[in-house]
């Protein structure tokens, strides 16, 4: 537990406030319906390296790591694992987004990754992905019982991320504080990725 007041971090360390937020009345959501232009298909496994690459393109500017840190076996063990559903989204064949499904864990679902390329971002593609998450999840609901849907955000991501899962009938219920190894100074990510955060190494 931290204690009230100011905690200094050691240089090439950040910290994020992360919200946790879920859905516990899981009701039918229909199949979204896909602007002109968009495509929402399942995102091909095989190859760690193409995965990186979106992955990093979705997630640099907010300093997303996780993924980046495990070995292509323990990646593809996640992507492969039957249980979890993996979307990209594409505007005019080119790769906007990314969306991940988490059904591993019984009696839940998690929305482990909803992510744009900057490029999209403000232009509603956002909802295209969620729409689609909160059918796919209505779908599995069907079949085998889920007692929430969840979702975690952090005080790093993009500033209308918060709101965003709350519009979409997310309710924040737990808050907690991350302290990780800046990215950019490990090497994962670009030193000039999420300028809008200090790089202070």
């Amino acid at each position: 537990m931290l204690a009230d007041g100011y905690h200094p971090l050691p240089p090439g360390k950040v910290a994020a406030l992360v919200t946790y937020l879920q859905i516990t009345r899981l009701a039918p959501h229909a199949e979204p319906q896909v602007p002109v232009g968009f495509t929402v298909r399942p995102e091909p496994r095989e190859n760690p390296a193409h995965y990186r690459a979106l992955f990093r393109a979705v997630g640099a500017p907010w300093l997303w790591f996780s993924r980046l840190t495990l070995s292509d076996a323990q990646l593809m063990g996640i992507l492969h694992h039957p249980r979890v559903q993996l979307y990209v989204l594409e505007q005019d064949g080119q790769a906007a987004g990314l969306l991940e499904l988490d059904f591993r864990q019984p009696g839940e679902a998690e929305l482990a990754y909803l992510g744009l390329t900057p490029a999209c971002i403000g232009r509603g593609a956002g909802r295209i992905l969620m729409d689609t998450a909160l059918h796919q999840v209505s779908r599995h609901h069907q079949h085998e019982p889920l007692r929430r849907f969840w979702v975690h955000t952090c005080s790093l991501d993009h500033p209308a991320a918060l709101n965003f899962y709350r519009r979409a009938g997310f309710v924040p219920y737990q808050r907690a504080v991350e302290v990780f190894d800046d990215p950019r100074v490990t090497g994962l990510l670009p030193p000039d990725s999420a300028p809008q955060i200090p790089l202070i190494g």
